[in-house]
C-alpha cells in the first residue's frame, strides 16, 4: 500500500503556491484563465498556427475530391473558397471566448454542460484527437520514406519482414516510427513559446509548395486538360449540380469542424484581439484558397510530364525522382521538398491534435495531467490505435471520421446560442472552478437542458452518414439531403432548441460575472472593459516571467481607484440587475 501511495502522490500534478497554483479535481494550472505573461500570442503565430492548417497535403489534394464527383475547376474552387470564409468566420467566433475571458474549450464547456456534463464535449474531442494525430504520424511517415529514399535509393525496395496480416510493409512503418520520434521532443514545448517553430514550419512549406508549382510549369511549359476540367456530372446520377454542391460544401467545412470547435484552447494565449482575426482570415482563408489552387497547377502541369494524374505529393516526389533511381539533382530536390512538407505536418500535428488533446485530458484528469503529459499520452496512443490499419482496410471508418461534424455542429450551436445569446458574453470565472455553490454545476454536475438539444441536432442527420458509409443506395433521397446539409442544419437545431428552452426553463446566473478579479488574468484595461474591478496583483503584458497563474481570493479594496471602481460596480449592477447577481455578490 505505501508503493501504490507513493506512485499516486508522485502522478499527483504539483502545483506552485507562491503563484497562487492549486491542483484539485477541477483545476491545474493549464485550466486557469491564462495571466497576461503567458499570453504571448500575436498576428503572426496565429498566422503560423493556421499555415500549418493551409499548408499541408490535405489542403493541396482538396480540389481532386470534388474533381471527382464530377465538379468543373470553377465549381471546386467556389466550394473552397466559401467554404474557408465560413471556417474562418466561425473559428474566431468561437475564438472570441478566449479572447475575452482568458479560458480554453476544457473550462468554457461547464457553463453550458456543468462540470460533469462537460465529459460529453470533452471525450468526443479527446477521441478525434487520438485518431487524427495516429493518422496525421502515418502521413509523416510517408514523408520521411520519401526523405529516406532520396539518400538510399535501396530504401524504397526494401524487403517486408512484417507478416502478410499487417496491411503495411516495413520501409512504412520504419517512416512512421523516425516520425514519432522526431515529434516527440517537441511536445515538452509550451504553447506559449510555439512562435519559432511556427514560423520555420510555415516559411519552409510555403517556399516548397511554390519551388515545386514553378519547376512542374517550367519543365511543362503549361497546364494539362485536368486544369480545365468542366462539370462531368452523368445525365444518369441521382443528384443534380446543386445537390453535389451542396454536400461538397458541408464535407468542405466538416473537415475544420474540429479545429473550429475548440479553437478557444488556443485563443487564450492572444496578447491582442486582432491577432486571431488577421492570422486567422489571412491564413485560413486567403493562404488556404492558394495552396488549393496551387495543388491543382502543379498536378496540372505534372500530367503533361508524366501523363497521369498525381494528386498525392509523396506519390509525384518518388515520381519526380524516379523512385530514388533518377539524377543526384532530383534526388536532393526531393529530399528538401519532402522535409518542408514533413515538418509543417510535424507541427500541426503536435498542435493541432496533440496539444489538443492534452489540454482535453487535462480537463477529464486535472489532478494527474496537465497539457504536456496529456500530448504524450495522445502520441503514445497513435501506436495502439495503428493507423495503418485504418489508412490501408477501413475505408469506410476514414469515411466516417471525415463526417464527425455531424456530432460537432450542434455542439457549436449550443456553445454559441448560450455564450452568445443567454449569457451576453459574460461568465463567472469563480464557479467555473468550485462547484460549491456555484451556477455551473445545475443538477449533478450536469445541465439537463444542452444534451436533448444537442442529441436533437445530430439525430436527423445520423441516418444519411449510416447510409452514405455504408453505400446504401436504395436509401430515401431525404435521408441524403439532411445529410449532406448535416453543418448548417444541426448547428440551427441546436441552437433554436436550447434557446427556446432555456426561455422556458431559465438557467441561474445568466449574464452575470465576477465583480472582481480574483485570478489575476485581466491587465488594468481589461478589468475597465469588461467592468471588472482589476486584481492587486495584475499585470501589463509579459512584465512578469511566468506571473499568476492561480486563483487568490480577494480583501476589500484598499486604493481609492478600486474603492471607486468597485461602488460604481455595485451601483450599476443594482440597476441592471441581471439573473443570478445576487448570488454573484454573496458569492465574493
Amino acid at each position: 500500500m505505501s508503493v501504490v501511495r507513493r506512485i499516486k502522490d508522485a502522478a499527483v500534478l504539483k502545483a506552485d503556491e507562491s503563484r497562487h497554483e492549486e491542483t484539485t479535481a477541477w483545476c491545474n494550472r493549464d485550466l486557469v484563465p491564462l495571466p497576461p505573461s503567458r499570453r504571448t500570442w500575436g498576428w503572426f503565430n496565429y498566422f503560423g498556427a493556421a499555415s500549418l492548417g493551409a499548408l499541408n497535403v490535405s489542403t493541396w489534394q482538396t480540389p481532386n475530391t470534388f474533381l471527382t464527383q464530377g465538379l468543373s475547376v470553377g465549381q471546386a474552387m467556389a466550394i473552397i473558397v466559401v467554404s474557408r470564409l465560413i471556417v474562418s468566420i466561425f473559428t474566431c467566433v468561437i475564438g472570441w471566448i478566449g479572447l475575452t475571458w482568458h479560458i480554453g474549450f476544457t473550462v468554457q464547456n461547464r457553463y453550458t454542460w456543468g462540470f460533469r456534463g462537460a465529459y460529453i464535449p470533452l471525450i468526443q474531442r479527446v477521441m478525434l484527437n487520438f485518431i487524427w494525430n495516429a493518422l496525421q504520424c502515418w502521413n509523416g511517415g510517408k514523408l520521411v520514406a520519401v526523405a529516406l529514399t532520396a539518400i538510399w535509393p535501396s530504401f524504397s525496395t526494401m524487403k517486408n519482414t512484417l507478416p502478410a496480416s499487417v496491411p503495411t510493409t516495413t520501409s512504412e512503418m520504419v517512416g512512421f516510427t523516425i516520425f514519432w520520434l522526431l515529434s516527440v521532443p517537441f511536445l515538452f514545448i509550451r504553447p506559449e513559446r510555439f512562435k519559432k517553430p511556427f514560423f520555420f514550419s510555415s516559411l519552409g512549406c510555403g517556399l516548397a509548395m511554390f519551388s515545386m508549382m514553378v519547376w512542374s510549369l517550367s519543365v511543362a511549359k503549361g497546364v494539362g486538360p485536368i486544369f480545365w476540367k468542366g462539370q462531368d456530372v452523368p445525365a444518369t446520377s441521382r443528384w443534380g449540380i446543386s445537390w453535389i454542391m451542396m454536400a461538397a460544401l458541408n464535407q468542405a467545412i466538416g473537415q475544420k469542424a474540429a479545429g473550429m470547435t475548440n479553437e478557444s484552447d488556443f485563443s487564450r494565449y492572444a496578447c491582442n484581439r486582432w491577432g486571431l482575426i488577421v492570422g486567422t482570415f489571412s491564413v485560413q482563408w486567403i493562404i488556404g484558397i492558394i495552396v488549393s489552387i496551387a495543388g491543382l497547377v502543379t498536378t496540372a502541369a505534372c500530367q503533361r510530364i508524366y501523363g497521369e494524374i498525381f494528386w498525392n505529393p509523396p506519390d509525384l516526389m518518388m515520381v519526380m525522382m524516379d523512385s530514388g533511381h533518377g539524377s543526384s539533382a532530383a534526388r536532393a530536390g526531393v529530399f528538401f521538398l519532402s522535409l518542408a512538407f514533413g515538418f509543417a505536418i510535424l507541427f500541426q500535428n503536435v498542435c493541432g491534435n496533440a496539444v489538443a488533446g492534452g489540454i482535453d485530458l487535462s480537463g477529464i484528469f486535472p489532478r494527474y495531467v496537465d497539457i504536456r503529459r496529456g500530448a504524450l499520452i495522445t502520441f503514445i496512443a497513435a501506436w495502439i490505435i495503428q493507423p495503418w490499419q485504418l489508412i490501408n482496410r477501413a475505408a469506410t471508418f476514414v469515411t466516417v471520421l471525415s463526417s464527425f461534424s455531424v456530432f460537432l455542429a450542434p455542439l457549436l450551436g449550443v456553445m454559441i446560442a448560450d455564450y452568445y445569446v443567454i449569457r451576453r458574453q459574460r461568465i463567472k470565472l469563480n464557479d467555473l472552478y468550485r462547484p460549491e455553490g456555484s451556477d455551473y454545476w445545475y443538477s449533478h454536475g450536469f445541465n439537463w437542458r444542452v444534451i436533448p438539444c444537442w442529441i436533437a441536432g445530430w439525430a436527423p442527420t445520423i441516418g444519411g452518414l449510416v447510409a452514405s458509409a455504408g453505400k446504401m443506395t436504395g436509401a430515401p433521397d431525404a435521408l441524403f439531403q439532411i445529410y449532406y446539409t448535416a453543418f448548417f442544419t444541426g448547428m440551427a437545431i441546436s441552437f433554436i432548441l436550447y434557446y427556446s428552452l432555456v426561455l422556458v426553463f431559465p438557467v441561474a446566473g445568466a449574464g452575470a460575472f465576477d465583480l472582481h478579479d480574483d485570478w489575476a488574468t485581466f491587465t488594468p484595461k481589461e478589468a475597465a472593459a469588461l467592468g471588472v474591478v482589476p486584481n492587486e496583483n495584475a499585470e501589463e503584458f509579459q512584465l512578469a516571467k511566468f506571473g499568476q497563474s492561480g486563483y487568490a481570493k480577494h480583501g476589500e479594496p484598499t486604493s481609492a481607484t478600486q474603492k471607486e471602481t468597485w461602488r460604481d460596480l455595485e451601483a450599476d449592477m443594482g440597476a441592471e440587475k441581471p439573473v443570478g447577481q445576487v448570488e454573484t455578490r454573496t458569492a465574493i
